[in-house]
């Protein structure tokens, strides 16, 4: 049953077309964008919610995109208290302020996946790296992690997660604008994963020098479908090899978040 059928004869159903299908779960927090046509039915939308998850003890109706450096949205707390939890996945445990820090729990298979292929000695670079989701699986295997975070408050956590999940020795984190890469960092590595914000892909042609050759990058971007080949013949063009690529989430109409494999 979806939400949307939990909700049938409590909300009348022009109105309940507008409500999307789908909220993300991050811990024991569920986070739904509610239209403002539905404001009313703000406490009904939570109650379900909660009654359909029992795990579920906050509900946070975001009320914005990501916004400003720190790309975090705003949220009203219609359930619950706090924006605050410990979300699990694979083993790893995560602290994270949603007010403080962004986190998408869409892209847990991604980061299983991805740490699966860090081999035993390799030194790592993660650019974006929010409160550790990448980076701390990616160190269980790697020999160290160097992450760049510009958002204080994520970094903060982020050390707590390394502490939370005993990595702190394999992960060196910097407070930093991605942009200043090449200048902070002068060596190179076996691996980067560029988890990539929205219109940021001349990340890859900026963390792609510090790759050694025969190093692998793990490039999101934000495309349409159509727009894929062209993607690829521009990245071999470039000089890396596309092992791999996967749709990994619609993100708006037409627009989907796509992941790529590459040997440099």
């Amino acid at each position: 049953m979806s939400l949307k059928d939990d909700l049938k004869g409590i909300i009348p159903e022009k109105e309940l077309e507008k409500l999307p299908n789908r909220f993300d779960i991050v811990g024991d927090i569920a986070v739904v964008s509610i239209p403002e046509e539905l404001a009313n039915y703000k406490e009904d939308i939570a109650r379900t919610i909660m009654g359909k998850m029992q795990n579920i003890k906050n509900v946070l109706n975001k009320v914005s995109k990501l916004e400003g450096n720190r790309r975090v949205a705003h949220f009203e707390i219609i359930a619950g208290k706090s924006t605050e939890t410990i979300h699990k996945e694979f083993g790893f445990s995560y602290k994270i302020d949603l007010r403080q820090s962004f986190f998408n729990g869409r892209l847990s298979y991604e980061r299983k996946r991805v740490a699966s292929m860090v081999k035993p000695g390799e030194r790592v670079l993660i650019p974006f790296s929010g409160v550790g989701p990448f980076a701390i699986p990616a160190a269980a295997s790697a020999d160290s992690i160097v992450a760049v975070e510009m958002n204080g408050a994520a970094c903060k956590s982020f050390t707590k997660n390394c502490r939370l999940n005993k990595l702190e020795d394999k992960i060196h984190i910097i407070n930093a604008d991605a942009n200043s890469i090449p200048n902070l960092l002068k060596t190179e590595f076996d691996r980067a994963i560029i988890p990539t914000p929205y219109g940021m892909d001349h990340f890859l042609e900026t963390i792609s020098p510090l790759v050694k050759d025969g190093g692998f990058i793990h490039f999101y971007t934000f495309k349409p479908k159509e727009e894929i080949p062209e993607l690829i013949e521009k990245y071999e063009d470039m000089g890396v090899e596309v092992l791999f690529y996967r749709r990994c989430g619609n993100v708006a109409p037409g627009i989907s978040r796509w992941v790529f494999d590459l040997k440099k």
